[in-house]
């Protein structure tokens, strides 16, 4: 496979991946043979309750003998704004050419069609679309979202719904007065009757601890939108034709409770938690297991219902760039930010992996490893910082960042600490000019934690 766009070479170089070929150098390069003669192209993308992402760049003029990069230029930032935002109404202002080639990449047999599919019917309940258009013609910025967050007076309940456990606290003016975690097993369970039955459960014996019940705020892995899970892991069990019982499910708990009630992703949670831990705004959560996961909270200090899948974004442009497994793109972030990666390095490194154990007993093995010393095992966590340092800079043309937040497994123990390393490096060699903090979550932060911050979630009603 080859690439139509120039790829610079990287100062510094992943010690395991000598062909890593960072997409804020390659965007950059780009935009330096537009300086001159470059012409505006804007990007809008629509979703729902009429926001509007307006992403406003430059191409190259069809004339210009490089202007062959155009199209692939324009997809990759695409496919990032479509990962980060969201969206089902994808606008093109300025180039029919590029319009019409971004008709036949995004469509049915197209090869974004995972996107096509994902982003339209399943996320936002439409078709999936490319309109072609003028500059002008493109709709006004409009990221209105919903300002959640950071709501502490009252009696609240706060919940998180994960895949082995579900955890509910009661929260008044800011203080958990009852917490409990329950083992389930929402992943084997085909009957919505049972998720209900367990989350009613959870919120029942929550709301039982205090008085009254002023309001309810929870948090779980997967897409949603307007309190609706739209694709969630918890729920993959539950067959098609019943699953609209579970799009509708807190929407019916809110009305059965009577009090506001927001559920969000799980990463915006952990971010928003990180803000309140930090008393401060643009914050980036990076969680760093299975898969890579993501939160953020915006200058204004809210969350702005972004869907922020970072795992499908792209952030490597090396042609032969590993596979992600699920949308069958290249170089996307869940290859880079989570024990896939490890996985993937470890040959790399001079590691064999056993086959016939867990992935959580594999990473366990990698990271006995490198606390143990091995060379090999260090140089996959220093390539990992590598990557990030690089990332970074490419996620702060799209994020307002002051602070940077990195969890999850892969961050535990002595990893966590050569990530960051390895990402400062990058960042002070490579961009100056940036200035974020990256850290892990301190112990403020554990202690704020995920059932205060989704309970703080929702505004009481006035």
């Amino acid at each position: 496979m080859t690439s139509q766009l120039t790829l610079p070479t990287s100062k510094i170089q992943p010690p395991l991946d000598e062909n890593f070929h960072p997409a804020i150098l390659a965007n950059r390069a780009f935009q330096a043979q537009c300086k001159k003669n470059g012409i505006p192209l804007v990007i809008g993308l629509e979703r729902s309750s009429g926001e509007i992402t307006r992403f406003e760049t430059k191409i190259l003029p069809e004339d210009h003998p490089k202007a062959e990069e155009n199209v692939e230029y324009i997809e990759r930032i695409i496919k990032f704004l479509l990962w980060q935002r969201g969206g089902f109404k994808l606008y093109i202002g300025g180039s029919e050419k590029i319009g019409k080639s971004l008709q036949k990449i995004y469509a049915q047999d197209g090869s974004r069609k995972f996107d096509y599919d994902f982003l339209g019917k399943k996320v936002y309940e439409q078709d999936f679309e490319v309109v072609i258009c003028t500059v002008d013609e493109v709709p006004a910025s409009h990221e209105a979202g919903k300002l959640l967050g950071g709501y502490l007076q009252g009696a609240r309940i706060g919940f998180d719904l994960g895949a082995s456990d579900r955890k509910v606290s009661a929260v008044v003016d800011g203080e958990v007065v009852y917490s409990e975690e329950v083992v389930w097993e929402p992943r084997k369970h085909s009957d919505p009757a049972y998720h209900a039955r367990e989350i009613k459960k959870a919120l029942s014996t929550a709301a039982s601890r205090m008085p009254h019940v002023d309001a309810i705020g929870g948090s779980s892995a997967g897409v949603y939108v307007e309190n609706r899970p739209m694709v969630a892991s918890l729920f993959r069990a539950i067959p098609e034709e019943k699953f609209g019982e579970i799009k509708n499910l807190f929407l019916k708990i809110k009305d059965e409770m009577g009090v506001p009630l927001e559920i969000i992703n799980d990463g915006d949670v952990t971010a928003l938690a990180g803000a309140m831990s930090l008393e401060d705004t643009g914050i980036l959560g990076i969680a760093m297991g299975s898969s890579e996961a993501a939160g953020y909270v915006n200058a204004d200090g809210r969350i702005m219902g972004w869907l922020n899948e970072l795992a499908f974004a792209p952030v490597d442009y090396n042609p032969n760039a590993p596979i992600e497994e699920w949308s069958g793109d290249i170089g996307c972030g869940a290859s880079y930010f989570s024990q896939q990666c490890v996985f993937r390095l470890a040959p790399a490194a001079g590691i064999e992996i056993p086959e016939d154990v867990t992935d959580a007993a594999k990473l366990k093995f990698v990271q006995e490893k490198l606390e143990a010393g091995h060379k090999g095992a260090i140089k996959i966590w220093q390539s990992i910082g590598v990557y990030l340092g690089y990332t970074l800079a490419h996620y702060a043309d799209f994020y307002d960042l002051k602070h940077v937040l990195i969890l999850g497994r892969c961050t535990s123990g002595s990893g966590g600490d050569l990530i960051i390393e390895g990402a400062q490096n990058v960042l002070k060699n490579e961009f100056p000019e940036l200035n974020f903090h990256i850290q892990l979550p301190d112990e403020k932060s554990r202690r704020v934690g995920q059932s205060i911050a989704a309970a703080s979630l929702p505004a009481l009603e006035k």
